[in-house]
């Protein structure tokens, strides 16, 4: 049986690659065509240029990753093992879609009300971050957890999931680390980070 794949579709599936390869601002609207087994100009009949196809790829990847990520703030797990799954499943969507905490971070700094708006979309959509602040201060009452800031703790957790693909060109360049050992790394770095956050609160 024969699939027919939309050009549409085809666009996006090459953008995906084209971007995770290359990175955002490496990407080049010619890469994807080409990708995509297109000319140039009909690309951009389907989309007027980077931002836009990116902006669909984004609310795309951030509307699977969101109600995956409030399943584990929302789950009746302590708050030990709701840290273990949220770093893991955090860094595992991140490993799917690399190339997302640099246009991240790039947009906040230039347009952080766009990003927020694409993220905020409806109000189903939304991270449920302040139930996973409350578990963390529930913790610190019921004197589970050392006395911490709840919100620097999340912080915390975020920063060690995230930094090392924001940071990966870099890190690979000065520990001389190939594609293949990196990706080793960052998948070990779900027990670890875990591991570290829980050690450095835990009574």
């Amino acid at each position: 049986m024969t699939i027919n794949i939309s050009t549409e579709d085809k666009i996006i599936d090459a953008a995906k690659k084209v971007f995770l390869q290359q990175g955002y601002s490496g990407a080049r609207m010619q890469d994807i065509a080409d990708a995509a087994g297109i000319n140039k100009a009909l690309l951009h009949y389907y989309f007027r240029n980077k931002d836009k196809l990116f902006e669909l790829i984004f609310l795309q990847c951030t509307q699977k990753m969101i109600p995956t990520i409030n399943s584990v703030f929302d789950s009746d797990e302590d708050i030990f093992n709701k840290i273990r799954q949220f770093v893991s499943t955090y860094i595992e969507m991140l490993s799917a879609n690399p190339y997302l905490p640099m246009f991240i971070a790039n947009e906040l700094s230039k347009n952080p009300e766009k990003v927020i708006k694409m993220i905020m979309t409806k109000e189903g959509d939304r991270p449920h971050f302040n139930k996973f602040i409350k578990d963390i201060q529930s913790a610190i009452e019921q004197n589970i957890i050392e006395p911490i800031q709840t919100v620097s703790l999340f912080i915390n957790i975020m920063s060690l999931c995230i930094f090392p693909y924001i940071a990966k060109p870099m890190m690979q360049f000065f520990l001389k680390l190939d594609e293949l050992e990196y990706r080793m790394i960052l998948e070990q770095r779900k027990q670890e980070v875990a591991d570290f956050i829980i050690n450095s609160i835990k009574k």
